[in-house]
């Protein structure tokens, strides 16, 4: 029946397939893809997407395998029927996603083919679909795997329900079962969830910010998922959501379904409410469940809208004492100083923050977000934008042990590769209002030719004169400014962002690192990140990426387990010696608060300009802690929200990290550490050599305030000058103003403002620097500027 090789022919003849078996096999083939379609178009049935509500729990553990919370089961859809969704709903989704949804057969072949084509490439397969399709998508929502068989199975699904159902019956499926976010399925419960309507009350431009909602809430919600996403912040996400729903409003227009009058009423994102959360997680059960379910997401181990179904295990790191133990230092102090009825303009919108890391594993032990859950949505533990000023000394000190100084007579190239280490009694001038330069010796100017004088908090001078030298060791105890702003520039401030990064920190939360401030800390990481980060150096170096979770299990048996893995950031030498330094800071220096009898403790205390944030970040062995403390608001109803000046708060003159957020750790970590071994850091091995060792006239200590106090406390009558601790990027106002004229605003919007504007604005972007003439800021975050010529910036350590 098949002639090949041909037999009556010779040669290559005999190798060429005859026309009649070409055209046999040719028919065969496609008759059995007929067959095989035939087959698989009978077998496939048409959803049922009432199924979709059936909604499980998931059950939550403590580190001890006890149970912490079951949540997810009440989030179940409403379905409503086709004549309940507005109009405009329905046109909204078809204009944006599917115009010829009622004349095609239910599936788009090029969409396919893209998809087929992206998941060969190892992409996803996501994009293009119909509506149809979607709708499907939906309904196999316990099938989600990106597999050629599961999309084949989805396009003949779709090509049934496209034969058999009716149109409007398919879009009332689709949008009675699609994912809009915040728990909520289907049209009528995201009604709910962002604007407390009833669906058929929606109008146009709510219809349309919806629809942006099907593209990925996690994108486009205004509340921001930076969780999941560092990058998914509000701002962004407002952004994105506001440029999808006009396009969307734009096409309604354009194929007749919305007149360009109603059109124009919806010209901004709808007033959308915060998030809600069930009684269930109140207090610090929300944020750890939050963190935890974003860790489950993020990682891949299933979708946003799986874990909403429900039916998971997670066990998490949190150590339940721990988080009771951290809950219950704040709100001692909430209880002690924090008095908004007898200070309304000092006590209000005051929120703390912390987090607590395992330093051998990078377990997350506990966080405090907030108040409560369901009453203050944002995570302070996780991204707040509080900058985080002197704690972020130990990269540029980690940094220049690591890679070292340059070699001022040798050119850039050559600088990078011939390096000197630094020793921890290399000499720096502690001197306020340095005249900063760049590592060959030339004077630092910006890009408008201005150069930069840096001030230490209180304009103090530490070491003697005339050359004011000081050790790295003297620097960091009294957190000079001064100091630590050259010894970035000589190492470069590259290398120091690389050793914050190195460290754990993520690049995305660091500002840009072209402006000297870099060194002293205008950048914002979680919480989170900087004890992970801190936990780095007292792992003697290990980097072990912070983690909340460490199994997930469903009816099918564990489908993830957390593995730890430890990069070597630094040498044990680098780090034990970054430690060894930090712990001066709390045997002698600005950070005695935080001294732990009978334990050996490291750590930083940090505060930005404006007195706008304070932290105290510290560690033992045993366990890493970062505390931060700001006023923020988080009232829904405040529109132009910023970070505001604590001068004043809880009786105090100022707020530093040597105060509230020093004592708070240590109240946490006496009730976290109880009851272990109290251990020792690693002696740290001798490193680099000593840097500009012409000693100065005199060893004995500057004029710097002393151990009990902090480097934060300021003796000038108003709040602390022009602290570019928060401005890598500070705008160039004109020089209007005196030195002493405290109500002069130069149009600044300065401080820990976080527009990103002004001489605490940070947003990392590199915006235009300082004018030679701004030197001051007065505290209310407006630039006092005089005309001295020089830029200087301050900070508050």
């Amino acid at each position: 029946m098949i002639d090949y090789p041909r037999r009556d022919k010779d040669g290559w003849h005999r190798w060429v397939p005859s026309w009649k078996l070409v055209s046999g096999l040719c028919v065969g083939f496609f008759g059995t893809m007929v067959a095989a379609a035939g087959i698989a178009y009978a077998m496939v049935g048409i959803p049922d997407v009432a199924k979709i509500a059936e909604a499980q729990n998931n059950v939550y553990y403590w580190a001890d395998g006890t149970q912490m919370v079951a949540t997810g089961g009440e989030r179940n859809r409403q379905s409503i029927s086709f004549a309940q969704i507005p109009k405009e709903m329905r046109n909204a989704v078809i204009s944006q996603e599917n115009k010829t949804f009622y004349s095609d057969s239910g599936i788009d072949p090029k969409g396919i083919a893209r998809a087929v084509f992206n998941m060969a490439k190892g992409g996803d397969t996501q994009g293009g679909s119909t509506i149809t399709q979607q709708y499907v998508k939906n309904a196999m929502l316990n099938d989600q795997s990106q597999t050629i068989s599961r999309k084949v199975k989805e396009i003949f699904v779709s090509i049934k329900v496209g034969a058999k159902e009716p149109k409007d019956k398919i879009l009332e499926g689709y949008l009675n079962s699609a994912y809009y976010g915040r728990g909520a399925y289907g049209i009528q419960a995201a009604a709910r969830a962002y604007f407390n309507v009833d669906a058929v009350d929606l109008n146009a431009g709510q219809c349309a910010f919806l629809s942006a909602m099907l593209k990925g809430a996690t994108y486009y919600d205004p509340a921001g998922s930076t969780s999941i996403d560092p990058a998914a912040t509000p701002e962004a996400n407002s952004e994105r959501a506001k440029r999808q729903m006009q396009d969307t409003l734009d096409k309604m227009v354009e194929y007749e379904h919305l007149s360009q009058e109603e059109r124009d009423k919806y010209t901004d994102l709808p007033t959308v409410r915060n998030p809600q959360s069930n009684a269930q997680l109140g207090g610090q059960i929300g944020y750890l469940v939050r963190l935890a379910k974003s860790s489950v997401v993020r990682n891949g181990v299933v979708s946003e809208q799986q874990m909403e179904r429900g039916g998971y295990s997670i066990y998490t790191t949190f150590d339940k004492k721990k988080v009771e133990a951290l809950e219950s230092a704040v709100q001692k102090v909430y209880k002690e100083k924090i008095d908004p009825k007898k200070r309304p303009d000092k006590d209000t919108h005051v929120q703390f923050g912390g987090a607590s890391v395992d330093p051998e594993t990078g377990a997350i032990k506990a966080v405090y977000g907030g108040e409560d859950a369901t009453k203050h949505f944002t995570n302070n533990a996780d991204v707040t934008g509080a900058q985080v000023g002197s704690t972020f000394k130990p990269f540029v000190l980690a940094a220049a042990m690591n890679w070292g100084v340059r070699d001022p007579d040798l050119g850039p190239t050559q600088a990078q590769d011939e390096r000197t280490i630094v020793s921890p009694k290399s000499l720096y001038s502690g001197k306020n209002d340095l005249k900063i330069k760049e590592y060959d010796g030339t004077i630092w100017k910006n890009e408008d030719g201005e150069q930069w004088l840096q001030r230490n908090d209180g304009k103090v001078s530490l070491g003697d004169p005339p050359d004011y030298k000081i050790t790295l060791r003297e620097a960091m105890r009294e957190s000079s400014n001064s100091a630590f702003v050259q010894l970035g520039m000589d190492v470069g401030l590259d290398k120091v962002k690389e050793a914050a990064v190195d460290a754990g920190l993520l690049e995305d939360s660091l500002a840009g690192a072209g402006y000297p401030s870099f060194s002293i800390g205008v950048s914002s990481p979680s919480a989170i990140r900087m004890a992970d980060a801190y936990a780095t150096f007292a792992a003697s170096g290990k980097q072990s990426e912070p983690y909340s979770v460490t199994k997930v299990t469903d009816k099918s048996g564990t489908i993830y387990t957390h593995k730890v893995e430890t990069e070597q950031a630094f040498t044990a030498q680098v780090a034990d010696n970054v430690t060894d330094i930090l712990k001066t800071v709390v045997e002698e220096g600005t950070g005695t608060n935080a001294q732990l009898p009978g334990r050996e403790v490291a750590g930083k205390t940090g505060t930005t300009d404006g007195n706008k944030s304070a932290w105290f970040v510290g560690y033992t062995p045993q366990l890493s802690t970062a505390i931060s403390m700001f006023r923020y608001p988080d009232d829904e109803s405040v529109k132009e929200r910023a970070f505001l000046e604590m001068y004043g708060t809880g009786g105090e003159k100022e707020i530093h990290g040597a105060s509230f957020p020093s004592h708070i750790w240590k109240d946490y970590m006496e009730d976290a550490l109880k009851g272990t071994k109290a251990e020792k850091f690693p002696k740290p091995e001798p490193i680099g050599e000593v840097v500009n060792d012409t000693p100065p006239p005199s060893p004995s200590p500057s004029p710097s305030p002393s151990a009990s106090e902090t480097e934060e406390a300021s003796p000038s009558p108003s709040p602390s000058p022009s602290q570019t601790e928060t401005s890598p990027t500070p705008s160039a106002p004109t020089s209007t103003c005196g030195v002493w004229d405290l109500n002069c605003n130069n149009g600044n919007d300065g401080g820990n403002d976080d527009s990103g504007n002004g001489p605490g604005g940070s947003d990392g972007s590199g915006a235009p620097s300082p004018t030679a003439t701004e030197t001051e800021d007065n505290g209310d975050g407006n630039g006092d500027g005089n005309s001295q010529g020089n830029t200087i910036w301050g900070s508050n350590g």
